[in-house]
């Protein structure tokens, strides 16, 4: 396993209209390093944004696509995605206000 730091393991948030409407059940979406765990991503999460306390980590793995230039084919990166859930009484996360 790959020695990942907390502040390495979320890449960015994903927005979408899904996840956005997600939000209002504090569910909040991010690609994650695809060697990070439920726990380090858990971890990620309370350490980067202050009051924070989730509940759980749902993460789902997405290969690479099939890409095609010409006659040459090749795939794009495959990725990883989790989508986190804060607890009732847990802070909102900033990133996502005013979007």
């Amino acid at each position: 396993m790959a020695n990942i730091q907390y502040y390495d393991v979320i890449l960015k948030p994903l927005v979408t209209e899904k996840s956005m409407n997600a939000m209002a059940e504090k569910k909040y979406t991010f690609l994650v390093h695809t060697d990070a765990n439920k726990a380090q991503i858990k971890e990620a999460v309370e350490k980067m944004f202050e009051g924070t306390k989730v509940k759980s980590v749902n993460t789902m793995n997405m290969d690479g696509k099939t890409k095609r230039r010409g006659m040459t084919f090749g795939k794009t990166a495959k990725t990883k995605k989790a989508i986190v859930a804060l607890t009732e009484d847990s802070k909102d996360i900033e990133i996502f206000e005013g979007l």
